[in-house]
């Protein structure tokens, strides 16, 4: 079996309200999609998300680095060949993690299309049966994330993730002191400063206020890189720490693990330039003893099952955050969520039926090149 076409799409998923993070707002969330075609018929689609603030991509340029060295490098080759597939693109080009996904995520789903098996069972079988995610909370007033909180509980939700790192640290204190308020103590709550916190000696004084709240983990409280400060705020404090920004590969994993600056890592698909690389990742976490997440960089149902796929199938993944298409007010795929669970369909590849016509609904910019 050969890669024979290579489609590319540049979209842009419309949010029901704009996404708000520490270091950016945004009002719709662009997306490049990877249709890759074989000499069997057989159809695998793959997905980026780019984010200049975390792995250094663009969206234009990263459809530009697909459509003149990724897409034309993996015509002609088996998708099975994976770790060729990686190595080739690595040569090419250092880093664009998500651009790389794109096509790793694509070559999966066409492995698992021809030997009639889901994902996950090619790369460990399935070690979960249930996959949950919390309800994401965007940084907004104390009073709005409080109400907002209380009213996920009461959908059903099992858990909450808080993103907070925006203005003083004090401020994202009594956000999260509002929420634990109003939603009781026994909600798990996971709070996420995505380095807004920015030195140890802030995110020390702010932890410390925190103690008392049984927070699940605070998440990635400095800025990214800093792996030596990132282990002085774990050691001072009493709450776990994960990292996220600050574990983009293995090298990065295994000076965390060296300086023991985390309790959990997160682990993100467009980070590590896809499956083969998580896998991997988790893998040697587990070898740490550490405990691992996999996050989302706020993907459609092609990408969210992806990382679902890898979830499924490694028994010290004990979290997901895979919720982009509950973020989307049009989507192209369907991957089926019924909170606080998403069911993966078992069928062969993903599992994900794409609609066509929405796809091209939702395209800006569009490429294609075959044998």
């Amino acid at each position: 079996m050969k890669i024979t076409k290579a489609t590319l799409h540049a979209v842009r998923f419309p949010l029901n309200e704009p996404f708000i993070v520490s270091y950016a707002t945004y009002p719709d969330m662009p997306a490049l999609i990877v249709i890759l075609e074989t000499d069997t018929g057989l159809i695998g689609y793959g997905e980026a998300v780019p984010d200049e603030h975390v792995t250094g991509e663009y969206f234009s340029s990263a459809f530009e680095i697909l459509k003149e060295l990724f897409l034309p490098a993996v015509i002609g080759m088996s998708p099975f060949d994976i770790e060729a597939i990686h190595s080739k693109m690595q040569n090419m080009m250092a880093g664009n993690s998500a651009a790389k996904a794109a096509v790793d995520i694509a070559c999966y789903d066409l492995m698992g299309k021809a030997v009639g098996q889901p994902v996950y069972n090619l790369i460990g079988g399935q070690a979960t049966t249930h996959l949950d995610y919390p309800r994401v909370l965007s940084i907004e007033a104390p009073d709005v994330m409080a109400a907002k909180a209380k009213s996920a509980v009461e959908m059903g939700y099992a858990s909450l993730k808080l993103k907070v790192g925006k203005g003083q640290a004090q401020e994202d204190v009594d956000r999260i002191l509002a929420v634990r308020e109003a939603v009781g103590r026994d909600m798990p709550i996971r709070v996420d400063v995505n380095q807004g916190w920015k030195t140890p000696g802030i995110a020390v004084a702010a932890i410390k206020q925190l103690e008392g709240a049984n927070i699940a983990w605070i998440e990635q409280p400095i800025r990214m890189g800093d792996i030596r400060g990132l282990a002085e705020v774990r050691s001072k404090t009493a709450v776990p720490i994960m990292a996220d920004e600050s574990i983009q590969s293995m090298e990065d994993l295994l000076e965390i693990i060296r300086l023991q600056a985390a309790d959990v890592i997160n682990i993100k698909l467009m980070k590590c330039a896809g499956i083969f690389h998580a896998t991997q990742m988790a893998k040697t976490a587990e070898a740490a003893g550490m405990l691992c997440q996999i996050g989302s960089m706020v993907e459609s149902s092609v990408g969210s099952a992806a990382g679902y796929h890898v979830a499924m199938s490694r028994i010290n993944i004990e979290s997901t955050e895979l919720t982009g298409p509950l973020l989307f007010s049009e989507e192209i795929g369907d991957l089926d969520y019924q909170h606080p669970y998403v069911l993966l369909s078992g069928k062969p590849g993903l599992g994900v039926e794409v609609d066509q016509a929405q796809l091209e609904k939702l395209t800006v910019q569009q490429w294609s090149s075959q044998l």
